[in-house]
């Protein structure tokens, strides 16, 4: 038990996620054959985890995120190291880095009470039950990021960050300046990206 958690009742859910995956629905997130992107993605990956490697408890995946491309379109990608594959998911901004809403993330902030969305490395830590149900906390790793805690910034499931929003409005709903996915897909953020892992957030243009 960690803050609350069930940590069997947890994989519990993965597990259910994961059979639900096997079932004919919409995809939000995909693994690729290799291409230009991907390959840009695991060098930035790599580079980063050598920056930040004492930071790290797991060195095997690397989150990266690249808010160059709007939030319509798989933005967060899983970068496996080890076997050299990137598998991509949808993931919300803040509302203060998109006053305009209109899907594209403007600026950034690492300021408390800003809403916006702070670029930079942040390492995962412990899930633990919050607004949204289970969360991972983050650890800020640069002076982009320091206020991380004070603001509160987590990864966590929302319904706003569903793919059925795309159908409806085009783009996704915005945080508050978390990294909020799509319910179904963030039993994968749980299962590999917690837990001492790197998360890396820029506008990069990978697109």
């Amino acid at each position: 038990m960690k803050n609350g958690i069930d940590r069997r009742s947890v994989l519990a859910g993965v597990a259910a996620g994961s059979a639900a995956a096997l079932l004919p629905s919409r995809v939000s997130a995909a693994t690729y054959y290799p291409n230009d992107q991907h390959r840009r993605v695991l060098e930035l990956a790599a580079q980063q985890l050598e920056k930040h490697r004492a930071s790290l408890w797991r060195t095997d995946i690397v989150g990266i995120v690249d808010f160059a491309l709007p939030s319509s379109l798989p933005r967060l990608h899983f970068a496996n190291l080890e076997r050299g594959e990137v598998r991509s998911f949808l993931v919300s901004h803040g509302r203060g880095s998109d006053p305009e809403h209109d899907g594209f993330l403007k600026t950034f902030s690492n300021e408390v009470g800003s809403l916006a969305t702070s670029r930079g490395a942040y390492v995962t830590w412990e899930w633990y039950k919050g607004k949204y149900g289970t969360s991972i906390r983050l650890g800020g790793l640069e002076p982009d990021n320091s206020n991380v805690l004070d603001r509160a910034i987590v990864m966590h499931p929302a319904w706003y960050a569903n793919p059925a929003m795309l159908e409806k409005w085009g783009k996704l709903g915005r945080s508050d300046g978390c990294f909020a996915m799509g319910e179904a897909d963030f039993n994968e953020a749980l299962w590999h990206l917690s837990g001492g892992r790197l998360l890396y957030a820029d506008r990069l243009g990978f697109g």
